[in-house]
């Protein structure tokens, strides 16, 4: 069974009046289960998480390390054109935060927020979609999104960019190789004392690796939002 029909047989096997799965999470079904499996429970937990519109996941942490080539700076300034998703500073550590909510049963809102001292904080936003030909796409600014591919490798959830496109309405118009930073891998990792690693890689075709990045983060208790109550 493809990892599309899984996610799609999962919206269908919710009952009705039953929460939609993807509120609590469709990434398990996007990988055999015998891959699922052999990730940390942390790991599974975490990507299982209950987030909807009252729901939130809260982590905080620092980056420690962001290597930037000269290609890698350009890409960083150019992305600034769709939301600024890529690091735009090489070096010094600094506070980092991510808040992950969802807006319906498909879709699930990333905020990033990386302190810059003196200067604004990096504010990334983004949208995950449990659809495409892949199971999962993250849009950011401009209508530009990524369709992503998940695997397992030495007991961290991995995640590559499968192909870029330029989303009008409900039409996805595929970008050229040329018209996009490379590849995008991202692995999230489980570490000691209830802390876990996210290491980002852009690799351009031409350049090579352009960026390095590795944050690590823990979670923090969100509190619910309050019911609203009409007078």
């Amino acid at each position: 069974m493809t990892k599309v029909r899984r996610v799609r047989r999962a919206f269908a096997a919710a009952a009705p009046g039953e929460a939609a799965p993807a509120t609590l999470g469709l990434f398990e079904y996007l990988l055999p289960p015998a891959d699922w499996a052999r990730l940390p429970a942390p790991v599974r937990r975490r990507f299982s998480r209950h987030v909807d519109g009252t729901h939130t996941a809260v982590y905080a942490g620092e980056v420690v390390s962001t290597e930037l080539t000269p290609a890698g700076r350009v890409l960083g300034q150019l992305a600034r054109l769709v939301g600024a998703p890529l690091p735009l500073s090489a070096g010094r550590r600094v506070a980092a935060c991510v808040v992950v909510s969802g807006d319906s049963a498909r879709r699930q809102r990333w905020t990033r927020i990386y302190c810059r001292p003196g200067r604004t904080p990096q504010v990334i936003h983004s949208t995950k979609c449990f659809s495409g030909p892949t199971g999962l796409e993250e849009c950011v600014g401009g209508g530009i999104g990524m369709r992503l591919r998940l695997s397992v490798e030495r007991r961290a959830l991995v995640f590559r960019s499968a192909g870029f496109f330029l989303r009008l309405g409900r039409l996805s118009i595929p970008l050229p190789s040329w018209l996009t930073p490379g590849a995008i891998e991202v692995e999230h990792r489980e570490e000691r004392g209830g802390r876990f690693s996210f290491s980002l890689r852009v690799i351009h075709p031409w350049f090579g690796v352009v960026v390095r990045q590795t944050a690590f983060f823990e979670e923090r208790l969100a509190p619910a939002a309050p019911a609203v109550t009409e007078a």
